[in-house]
């Protein structure tokens, strides 16, 4: 009984974290403006979009954005095929990932604590909760 107990709890404690939902701004070839506001805030996709995607693209008539949510492997393929268009000049096109809540936005001077950057707290507990489980498992031996 008590190994079926640590079992769950476990369990309970290794599936929590993996439910966590980033939050990025997202747009389509704004020009002018970053879309860094409140507006363009969106909720990613739970387990599919863990990643913050922008696309910084220097056209005649200025600097246009693209801002979205990514699964972190597309993001890097999409990036690293656009590096060497990565210039600054015209025509240039620069895309960048990251993975922390509206990290898509403005360059920030000091991080931002925000609810969504919290740390599970299961890769602390849970060696405590293995050992707990272990010692009262070969106490019944």
């Amino acid at each position: 009984m008590r190994l079926l107990i640590c079992a769950t709890l476990l369990g309970v404690f290794l599936d929590a974290g993996n439910a966590l939902q980033i939050q990025c701004y997202q747009c389509e070839e704004i020009n002018q403006n970053d879309c860094s506001t409140p507006e363009y805030i969106v909720n990613c996709t739970v387990n599919v979009q863990d990643t913050c995607q922008k696309e910084v693209l220097v056209k005649p008539d200025g600097i246009h954005y693209r801002k979205s949510c990514a699964s972190s492997g597309a993001c890097l393929i999409a990036s690293s095929g656009y590096q060497q268009f990565c210039t600054g000049k015209l025509n240039s096109v620069c895309i960048t990932c990251c993975s922390t809540p509206l990290c898509n936005g403005p360059k920030r001077r000091r991080p931002v604590q925000s609810a969504a950057t919290w740390t599970h707290p299961a890769p602390l507990l849970l060696p405590a909760l293995m050992l707990l489980c272990l010692a009262s498992t070969t106490s019944l031996l």
